[in-house]
Formats: structure tokens, sequence, C-alpha cells
């Protein structure tokens, strides 16, 4: 491991600090390029523009001169906590918005697989609706868009993904409107926005095309979160939303923020400046208390307060259990969850998925021993690993095959994909694999070069440079396998090979207090704007194991004593070493204690 300290612009440093930020934030600050104050600034009104985001003024009139021909809206979402986010800002969002018949259909992961797919088009028009609209889906859903077409459906994609490539060029669905950052000639600068932010920002348009049809006036309402729960129809995938119709003055959209902050950092999308505003604006309602039910008995179930909310509540517990929901039974649990008012309907939803998401971990832990043992059985003694891994188990459950490739990705450095048996009928001979990677290495194009090379060997792929999916036949999976690796070896040098840590370098004493703790939990940190990591030498005073898999330390940091725990890491540490590490605070008996979170070290 490498640490290594960001570069940090005095400059910077100093023009923040003489606008009152505190020195601390300041640097961290300007370490991940913020140079002025109004980067830092999240008001709404510095919100990018919808106009400036392709096809969504289109988006907004389709919307509008469907709700008034009193037409049908289904909208077909994804099953990860962005996609589920983004169905329950569109039902909410439509609904307030005056839209009368407004229905989901959340695809299940076995045996429809991902996206829009022609049978699922199909029964989207049996259940009646007049226009289909994704969310966080459908931009590689060439076929599923055109078979909705052709069963009469109007077809609006909202998504942010990649769009699909066919001889090296962009190929879009012939969807009546498309509304994604990352099509062709779109000018919108957040290329990053999640499917959850794509979806707010079409309702944005939506308001304002309403409006300039004197459906609304220019007052905002204050009315507070939308009442009423989603109904489900016949015990059917297709769950019914109605509405009492629209009203004036035009109703406030902010009430949508939390769920738009919560699906943004679960979907570990960057945290560009704009994503950034959408998830403040998000947190300082949950902390206010205006948050919808689901997300308060989230909050609950996951032992966290909504008050203190952060960052970390949303990607390490609130985002994980709507996730399982998707990867082991139905996310119509987690939409439901999102889509209620009654607090009573929302804990029971919350407790099923922290029961569900306890089975998620269960299932991941058993099948991340088993797939580091093949990961090792790859590895001689002495030796790097190969530039790429692949593993498959007939064992491992489709449904968590993509933590399990994060975590080898994390512990060995090296893209990564884990593969499961198909369990959807009359696919068992098909392999579906998820994979995460590692910067330099863009998994998307990776898959599209190893298609090209071996033609007919992906039957399915899509994705980001970070994480992308794809689909074999268990037969070619050795096939996969070599090739992924010769991408890999001739992408890939010694130094991008290297695990590298960026760090903030040393922590001054005047910072080591336990109240900075939640100085710097306020902030937004994620994806692309890291929270703040420090390293330096330390002293290792004693060292002991808790749990049997922690290594609880006593450090002297700058010739003070200080507590320290390395959770994950059981490998005892030289008298003196060098550190990467986060601040936390360890309560007992009332008492807040400051302790270092070990992320590394460089021995």
């Amino acid at each position: 491991m490498k640490i290594q300290i960001r570069d940090v612009p005095l400059r910077s440093v100093w023009v923040l600090q003489q606008a009152g930020i505190h020195p601390l934030l300041a640097r961290l600050f300007a370490a991940r390029g913020v140079h002025s104050m109004d980067e830092l600034d999240d008001g709404l009104a510095k919100l990018l523009p919808p106009a400036s985001l392709r096809g969504s003024r289109e988006a907004a009139q389709l919307l509008a001169d469907a709700m008034a021909e009193d037409k049908k809206i289904c909208v077909v979402a994804d099953y990860d906590c962005d996609g589920a986010t983004a169905c329950a800002v569109a039902l909410r969002g439509l609904k307030l918005l005056g839209a009368k018949h407004v229905s989901y259909l959340v695809p299940d992961r076995v045996i429809d697989g991902y996206g829009l797919t022609p049978p699922i088009a199909e029964r989207v028009k049996a259940s009646g609706a007049d226009l289909l609209v994704t969310v966080d889906n459908g931009i590689a859903s060439i076929d599923g868009v055109a078979r909705a077409k052709a069963l009469g459906l109007q077809v609006l994609v909202t998504d942010h993904h990649l769009p699909a490539l066919k001889d090296g060029r962009v190929v879009l669905p012939a969807a009546d409107v498309i509304v994604n950052p990352n099509q062709p000639d779109c000018g919108f600068e957040s290329k990053s926005i999640a499917g959850v932010g794509v979806m707010f920002y079409v309702l944005l348009a939506l308001r304002a095309e309403l409006r300039q049809r004197g459906v609304f006036d220019a007052t905002p309402s204050d009315a507070g979160p939308p009442q009423g729960a989603s109904a489900s129809s016949g015990g059917s995938v297709v769950h019914a939303v109605t509405s009492v119709g629209a009203k004036v003055p035009q109703p406030k959209l902010d009430t949508l923020l939390p769920l738009v902050a919560l699906g943004t950092v679960a979907d570990v999308v960057k945290l560009d400046a704009n994503n950034r505003r959408l998830v403040a604006q998000g947190l300082k309602r949950i902390r206010a208390g205006a948050l919808p039910a689901g997300i308060a008995s989230l909050f609950t179930a996951a032992g966290r307060q909504a008050p203190v909310a952060t960052t970390f509540d949303f990607g390490f517990a609130l985002g994980p259990r709507i996730n399982a929901a998707g990867r082991l039974a139905d996310m119509t649990l987690g939409i439901e969850c999102l889509l209620t008012d009654d607090a009573a309907r929302a804990d029971e939803l919350a407790k099923m998925l922290d029961g569900i998401n306890r089975e998620r971990r269960d299932i991941e832990a058993g099948m991340r021993e088993q797939a580091q043992l093949a990961a090792d059985a790859m590895i001689d003694e002495d030796e790097e690993p190969p530039p790429a891994i692949a593993i498959f188990d007939p064992e491992f459950h489709e449904g968590v095959v993509g933590i399990v490739a994060s975590r080898i990705k994390d512990k060995l450095h090296r893209p990564t994909f884990v593969f499961a048996a198909s369990q959807a009928p009359g696919k068992e001979h098909e392999l579906k694999g998820s994979g995460r990677s590692i910067p330099g290495f863009h998994l998307r194009d990776a898959l599209d070069l190893v298609a090209k090379r071996c033609p007919g060997v992906l039957l399915r792929f899509g994705g980001h440079a970070m994480a992308a999916g794809c689909t074999l036949a268990e037969e070619h999976f050795e096939v996969f396998e070599l090739a992924l690796q010769q991408v890999a070896h001739e992408w890939l040098d010694a130094a991008t090979l290297t695990r590298r840590m960026d760090t903030d370098g040393p922590l001054a004493p005047e910072y080591r207090r336990a109240d900075l703790v939640d100085t710097l939990h306020k902030e937004v940190w994620g994806q692309g704007f890291a929270a703040p990591t420090f390293s330096e030498e330390v002293e290792v005073v004693s060292q002991r194991l808790v749990g049997e898999k922690h290594l609880a330390l006593k450090l002297r940091h700058q010739g003070q004593p200080v507590d320290a725990i390395w959770f994950g890491h059981t490998e005892p540490l030289p008298a003196r070493v060098t550190l990467a590490f986060r601040l936390d605070a360890d309560e007992w008996q009332g008492v807040k204690r400051l302790r270092f979170l070990v992320e590394a070290a460089e021995i």
C-alpha cells in the first residue's frame, strides 16, 4: 500500500478561510478542488438549470399532455436503491403535480434481468398504461423500447447510464423522448447525476411547463409531504397510485430531496458540485424532521439518528437495506417503504428490509470466503495476482455477486468479476456476472473489447467505468476469463496496479478533538469528494485483537496518547508505522472520546 498526500492549493485555503470557513475544512475542501465560496453554496438557486438537460423540456411536454388527456402512466424502475428512490420520486412528484393515474412496475432481478425488456413492455401494456416512463434504466433497452412502441405505448426514457454501442457507435432506443446527460449532444454539466436526480429534474421541468400552461401560478405551496399510501393492484407487480388532481398555487418539490439525496449517495456516483447540492439539501430536510415516513423508519431500523444524519448513513445503513430487497427478494418492498406515509406501515416494511439485509450479509460472508479462496488459488506464493480476476462458483447467489466483487477488488486491487448461475427458468446454463474496477480500467469499455475479440461469448453487457455487468454461457467462462485478463494486461501498467490511498496528510494536534468529528460528519462526503483521511507516522504503544477479527490499538500521536481501531485487520503492526486514519468519536458512559479509525498502513 502506497499512502499519498493530496496537494493543497494554499491560495484556495486562504480564500476559503477569509470567507469564514473553518481552517481544517478549508484545507480539506481546497484539496478536493474547491477554490471559492460559490462552489460551497448549496442553495437551490445554484442547481444547474433543467433547461440544460437535453430532453427535459420535451419530457415535460409529453407528461403534461398525458396528464391533460387523463392518460395512464406506468413507471418502470430498476431494482437497486437509485431505481427505488427514482421510482418513489416519480410517483410522489407526478402525484403532487396533478397526475391522476400513475402506476409502477419493478422488474424481478432473476426472472426479468436488468432494464426494459420486451416482456416487461408487454406487462406494462396489459396493465392498461398509455405512457411508459423508465427511471434509472432504458438507455440501452433497444428491443424493449421497440416492443413498447409496437404495442402503441408512448415511451419516455430517463436514465444516467451510458448508451449502448454497436460497431463503436452510440445506439439509442427509439423512445418518444430521452432524458440522459450521457446521451450525445447533451450539455448538462453534471454527467454523474444519479437516476433519481434525472427524474427530479424532469419533474422540475414538468412543473415549469404546467405553470406556463396556466395550471399553477408562481406562488409555491406550503403543503407538506403528499398524503396517501400507494395501493397494490390485485397482488400484481404493477401498483396503482391515484391523485386528487392539480391545485393552485404550484406545489413544492423540495419535499422529494431526501429521496434524491439517499439515491444519489447509495448509487456511489461522483459527488460533483451539483450532486453535493442535491445531497446537502436532502440532508438539511432530514435533520429538520421533514422526511418521508419510510426514510424515518429506515433510520430507526438501522439504529441511526435522523436529526444527525450523514452521508455515511445513506451509504452504509439505509442504502444497503433498500438494495437488499432487490438482491434477495422483491424491490416492491423497498419502493412501498419509500411511498407510504403511514408510520406504522413504514415501520413494518423497514423491519422487513432490515431482516432481508441481515440475510444478505450472511450469504455475502460465505460467498466472500469462497471467492477469496478461489482468488488465492490463482496466486502462487510471493507472486502478484493476475491483472484481472474472474470467479464463478455454482453455489453463489446472483443477488450479491456485485458486493463480493467489490470486496475482492478492494483486497487484491484488481478489476474483478464474480459470476453466479442464473436462477431464471430455462436460463440455468447462463452465468450472470457483476464487476468492479480500479482507477484506470474502464470496465464497460473492457467488456466491449472482449465482445469484439470473442464474438458470441457475451450475451449481454453494460455499465460504467467502475461497475458493470454481463451475461454469458457457462461453457464460455474460461474464454471470458482469459480475454478479460488479456485486456487488463494490455491496459494496466505496474503503477496502476499498485494500490494507493490518497490522504490529507498529518493531523495538526489542535484538531485531535472529539467535537471536530461532528463538524466533519455534517459535510457532504462520498465518491469523488472523499471523506477526510489523515496519515502520518505514529508509535504503537500496545495492540490486541477484539472479537477475533479487529485490531485495537493504543497509539502515541505527536507525543499524545490516542486510541485506535482497525476493523477487519488481524496482523500485528511494528512499533512505529505510517497509518492512514479517519477521525471518530467513541462514546462510553455518556463521555465522547476521540479515536482513530485505521484505514491502511504503509509498511
